[in-house]
């Protein structure tokens, strides 16, 4: 079946059957690493650490040339002819307004990283100069802290997942092809050992879904317990924070079965607001002109260094810290592609690929820039006036709190953090037990809702086991092992991408198709209406 237009034919709403074999061989895989985690905890942690070492000790400049690559892809794509190219039939129009289409991807991509590093990684940097070159503690370490902390949340990160979710997106509502996450790579699957290798790939994006999402859920309930703790005097340990990801867990399984629309919009619209009003109390009382000094300045200095930065392996000196910070963080970011990305393609259909990539890439690393110019900005400020030792206290959960302490209210400034944080890991985490329901439903958009709570439930539950069995640390091993072969899943979907875009043709204005008068029909307003779309066999 084809449409006249060239676009796919419509089975947005055709229940899609369930892949067994991929649903039960990534269901078991789960459940083998969490028994694991409970019989032999210190095992686990052990070995999954010494992957990690041997990963990011000897991948580390592949990570760095990929991920360079990338953010090269995505804007070659935006602004060559392929476009104005229309993920979706040439007519089709987005289903949800910028604002929530921008609300909901934040909420998906970064939103508890960056409550949780807002204020400990800028402060991280000034005390520890990534590079070395200058003394700990100066304005040119303020600098340089500044830059590489826009570097991991800016351009890079949010074109890991642009070249996803633009693959996914165009090979389901361009192309017309069902078959979740796999069906990007068709240009270069054929034949049974093709059937296989897509099979394959699926299960390895719920795998990597599963354990990024559980770093996500560790993350909020270690922050949601300090903003506790500061301000009621809850006690820090495991014990609360398993209990945290209970109670948030049934939250979100019971969001994600009501649906994007309805659940993750609501859930994102409500979370951009109440940042918005945070950031801006916080601009308002504290070092207002310091930070409006700040955001230029730092915009600059990561533009000017964004080359060097990009291909640094840390070849002559450095290769600990880069370890420890950059290439985790590219690793981090890959894990969350097919959650990420996935979830990106299913709230993008009908809108351009220029206007893809650009809403992607640099409205997040905008509002980047805001964020971490406020809230790192502030507690750079603190540090370098004395107002307050930042990292004196060596719980990174508390550190934000101790911030806000400092200005008026911080009681319910706390709370509302506390509060953001819960609304950032419902709405994340909604949204990936929607992706890894449809992953495991052959992309069905519409997955059973069954199984995006039973998908929900196993995340929780994944959160739980290697929570008790490592804490965090365990967490975000087993996330960048898991990630790593996404590594070679990523470039060769980026190879089956362009293979796809060579052989489409973009319309001459991105906009609606214009179609001569039918005999008749007057000239004016209806005569530029869309032709109807009509599918022959």
């Amino acid at each position: 079946m084809s449409l006249d237009n060239g676009a796919p034919p419509e089975h947005r709403h055709r229940k899609q059957p369930i892949d067994k074999p991929v649903l039960a061989v990534s269901a078991v895989v789960v459940v083998a690493l969490c028994a694991v985690g409970i019989v032999v905890p210190d095992q686990l942690a052990k070995v999954s650490g010494a992957w990690l070492g041997w990963i990011t000790g000897n991948l580390g400049w592949a990570f760095a040339v990929s991920a360079s690559g990338f953010v090269a892809l995505a804007l070659v794509l935006a602004f060559s002819r392929v476009g104005r190219i229309r993920l979706g039939a040439d007519h089709e129009r987005p289903q949800f307004s910028r604002a929530s289409w921008i609300a909901m991807m934040f909420s998906a991509g970064m939103g508890i990283g960056l409550m949780f590093y807002g204020v400990t990684e800028p402060v991280t940097h000034l005390m520890t100069p990534p590079e070395g070159d200058v003394t700990p503690g100066t304005p040119a370490a303020a600098d340089e802290a500044m830059q590489y902390t826009l570097f991991h949340w800016g351009l890079h990160p949010w074109a890991i997942y642009a070249v996803v979710g633009l693959a996914l997106a165009y090979s389901t509502y361009r192309k017309g092809r069902p078959g979740g996450f796999s069906a990007a790579f068709a240009p270069l699957l054929r034949g049974p050992r093709g059937r296989g290798a897509a099979k394959a790939i699926d299960v390895l994006a719920i795998f990597a879904t599963v354990f990024g999402s559980a770093v996500s859920l560790g993350l909020g309930a270690a922050q949601m317990n300090g903003g506790l703790t500061h301000v009621f005097g809850i006690a820090n340990g495991t014990g609360v924070q398993v209990a945290i990801i209970a109670v948030l867990t049934a939250c979100f399984v019971i969001s994600a079965v009501s649906g994007i629309e309805r659940g993750v919009k609501i859930l994102s619209n409500t979370n951009m607001v109440l940042a918005g009003l945070l950031l801006l109390f916080l601009f308002v009382v504290g070092p207002t002109v310091f930070i409006l000094d700040m955001a230029p300045n730092a915009a600059g200095n990561y533009l000017a260094a964004l080359p060097h930065m990009s291909l640094r392996t840390g070849v002559f000196g450095g290769q600990e810290w880069l370890s420890g910070w950059t290439i985790f963080y590219w690793a981090w970011w890959m894990s969350w592609t097919p959650f990420v990305g996935a979830f990106l393609a299913k709230i993008s259909r009908g809108r351009t690929i220029r206007e893809f990539v650009i809403g992607v890439m640099l409205i997040p690393t905008l509002v980047s820039l805001i964020w971490f110019s406020v809230f790192g900005g502030t507690a750079i400020n603190a540090q370098l006036t004395g107002a307050l030792d930042v990292l004196a206290d060596s719980d990174q959960t508390a550190q934000m709190f101790n911030l806000l302490a400092l200005f008026p209210w911080s009681g319910l400034t706390s709370i509302l953090v506390v509060l953001l944080v819960a609304i950032f890991f419902v709405s994340g985490a909604d949204a990936a037990s929607i992706v890894m329901a449809s992953l495991s439903s052959n992309g069905d958009d519409e997955p059973r809702r069954w199984l995006t709570a039973a998908w929900g439930g196993i995340t929780g539950v994944v959160a739980i086991v290697l929570l008790q069995a490592g804490g965090l640390q365990a967490l975000q091993n087993l996330t960048i092992i898991a990630a790593t072969p996404f590594l070679v899943v990523m470039v060769l979907m980026c190879w089956a991408l362009l293979k796809d875009l060579r052989g489409d043709k973009a319309p001459i204005t991105g906009q609606f198709p214009v179609v001569p008068p039918a005999a008749g029909v007057p000239t004016g307003r209806s005569a530029q209406e869309p032709r109807k779309v009509t599918i022959s066999d």
